[in-house]
Parts: C-alpha cells; sequence; structure tokens
C-alpha cells in the first residue's frame, strides 16, 4: 500500500479550540491537493469549508465532541444543523458514562437516533478507547454493529491516548460485517497508517501525514 493509497483514506483532520477560518483552508486545499477521503473540522466551520470546496472533498464534522455527555435530542440538532449546512459525513461520540453504568440499550437508541437524522450520510460512532476495558469495547463493538452506524471509531485525539493497533485489531475481531474502523489520534507515520490498515481499519483519522507529504521535496507522492 503505498502513500497514495493511505492518503485516499485518511479524513484530513484539525479540531483543535483555537482553530481558525485560515487553517480550516489549509486544511481543506491539503485535503483536495493530496485526495484525500474528507477533511474532518469544528461544526462552525462546515457551512463556510462546503462552499469553499465546491463539492471536491467531502466536510466531516464532529457530534458531542470530544466529551459525548449531551443529551440525545442534542446531538440530534447539532447533526441537522450540520448536514443542512453540507455535512456529508457525522463523527460522534458516545455517552461514556451510559457505558460505565452499563445502559448500553440508552446508547444504541443515541447512535440510531442520529443514524436516523444522518439517513445516507457516513455516521462514525467515536467509542474513546482508551477510557474504556476490553470488555466495554466488545460490547460497544456490537452496539454500534445493531446501531446501523457506518464505522466504529477508536479515539477523539483529545483523551489520554489515541488509537492503538491492539484496539483496531479487537474491533476487526468483534465488529459485524458491515461495519468500517476507523483509526484516530496519534498516527504520526506511514508506517503506522499501514500497520492500522492491515489490522483492518479502513480509514484514518490524522493530519500529520499531510505534514509529512509537504515536509518532502516536491510534495510528490
Amino acid at each position: 500500500m503505498d502513500k497514495k493509497q493511505i492518503l485516499s483514506m485518511v479524513d484530513h483532520t484539525l479540531l483543535t479550540q483555537t482553530a481558525t477560518w485560515d487553517e480550516i483552508k489549509t486544511i481543506c486545499q491539503d485535503g483536495i491537493q493530496f485526495g484525500t477521503a474528507s477533511v474532518c473540522i469544528p461544526p462552525a466551520f462546515v457551512e463556510q469549508a462546503y462552499e469553499f470546496v465546491e463539492g471536491k472533498i467531502p466536510v466531516c464534522t464532529v457530534i458531542g465532541f470530544p466529551n459525548g455527555y449531551m443529551t440525545k435530542e442534542t446531538k440530534a440538532f447539532e447533526a441537522k444543523d450540520a448536514l443542512l449546512k453540507g455535512a456529508g459525513e457525522i463523527d460522534m461520540v458516545i455517552n461514556l458514562g451510559d457505558v460505565k453504568m452499563g445502559n448500553y440499550s440508552k446508547i444504541l437508541d443515541e447512535i440510531r437516533a442520529l443514524k436516523e437524522v444522518c439517513q445516507n450520510k457516513v455516521l462514525k460512532v467515536i467509542i474513546e478507547t482508551c477510557l474504556l476495558t476490553d470488555q466495554e469495547k466488545i460490547k460497544m463493538c456490537e452496539v454500534v454493529t445493531n446501531s446501523g452506524a457506518d464505522f466504529i471509531k477508536t479515539s477523539t485525539g483529545f483523551s489520554t491516548s489515541g488509537a492503538t493497533f491492539q484496539d483496531v485489531e479487537l474491533f476487526a475481531k468483534y465488529v459485524g460485517k458491515d461495519v468500517k474502523i476507523k483509526a484516530a489520534g496519534g498516527i504520526t507515520s506511514f508506517e503506522d497508517g499501514r500497520k492500522f490498515m492491515e489490522l483492518g481499519a479502513s480509514r484514518l483519522g490524522t493530519s500529520r501525514l499531510i505534514k509529512i507529504m509537504k515536509s518532502e521535496e516536491g510534495n510528490g507522492y
């Protein structure tokens, strides 16, 4: 798998609290130039980014981010608003307190509500693996599989750690055949990206790989 193939599976991401439009615009330009799967940006910039990219790349945004403890109704409103403004993909954060309390039916209901809002748009479910036990991760594979969501995603990148090879390997073992895997957070090299793909991920959330490409002479693949 060469660099171009890996980049085609990247959600080129900027979600820092201090992100400015100039930075978001650069993310969009780079995503288009290097052929990434999408750009993943804060909801406040979705409408402007959607107009800027003119259909050249999907705009992804985050819902209930990064803590996930908003109400189902709030997340549904956020998602609906983002989709109306041009988002083509939604990455939602689950309520981790519900995981710890074993309220898996409540989590399932919330994800299904978001998928109903998204309809044919891509929905990715962030479960923040660094805060869960292996048994909780396995249970969330089951919940996401039953929810109709398109992806299970490892991390926000805003907690104690990001994606690990072990977690993606676990996802691949326990998630349903129709659910794809996104590894996100802490992916700093093409070697790591290639390894995540080999273990079962079909999407990567990172900004580092584009930075590597831009630092290489000629910006070539």
